[in-house]
């Protein structure tokens, strides 16, 4: 199966995997399933970190390609389709980043790996990090 982690869940990953659920860190020990990263979340960690809203141990351009390598996931690009299935979801979440996310898992046909509560409104494969 595959599963797009989301930026936070990622990050926890890297960082306090505790933080995830016991279901997601049994998912991600077995070498049965495949684990995403979305561009949209490397843009969105290194919007956050210059704005200094998210410390990370080295710069992301450093940070996220050896964390990927480390934890063995892969990364997911953005594509026309998902773009603009992003068009045609509801308006049940505003931050854009999250929106691409769940059109990707759409668009992609993978289980989204979230603690954000409102995208279960989108009806897409959720499991609760």
């Amino acid at each position: 199966m595959k599963y797009l982690l989301d930026t936070q869940c990622w990050l926890w990953m890297c960082a306090t995997p505790e933080r995830l659920s016991r279901r997601v860190r049994s998912l991600l020990r077995s070498d049965e399933h495949d684990f995403y990263l979305s561009v949209a979340s490397a843009w969105e960690i290194a919007i956050k970190y210059q704005l200094g809203r998210l410390s990370l141990p080295a710069a992301p351009r450093e940070y996220v390609p050896s964390r990927i390598q480390q934890t063995a996931v892969l990364p997911l690009g953005i594509t026309l389709s998902h773009v603009l299935r992003v068009g045609e979801l509801p308006l049940h979440h505003r931050d854009p980043f999250d929106r691409l996310l769940v059109a990707q898992a759409f668009e992609e046909d993978m289980t989204l790996v979230s603690a954000d509560r409102p995208l279960s409104a989108y009806n897409v494969r959720l499991i609760r990090a």
